[in-house]
């Protein structure tokens, strides 16, 4: 007889009940927390905006470099708080 035989249908990794509702409250936590950043942060949606449009216009072969040139432009704070400036005068 092989040790262990049976527990194949075991799932190890199931979470309790209990379990299961910290893991609920942390992710509805972690969600509301996520929106009240992005609310208090205008800017992440215009840097995400930027780089999606500039991908869509400038459709490089290789996406990943083509981000890792985006983010680290050290210019790059200066695109944004123009963008923020003419969004804040469209208001």
């Amino acid at each position: 007889m092989m040790a262990g035989k049976g527990l194949e249908k075991v799932d190890v990794g199931a979470l309790s009940a209990e379990q299961q509702e910290k893991l609920r409250q942390f992710k509805i936590k972690t969600r509301i927390d996520n929106e009240k950043y992005l609310r208090s942060h205008p800017e992440v949606e215009i840097l995400i905006s930027d780089f999606l449009s500039d991908v869509i216009l400038k459709r490089p072969a290789d996406v990943r470099e083509f981000a890792a040139d985006h983010f680290t432009n050290p210019n790059l704070h200066v695109v944004i708080g123009s963008k923020m400036q003419g969004n804040s005068d469209m208001e």
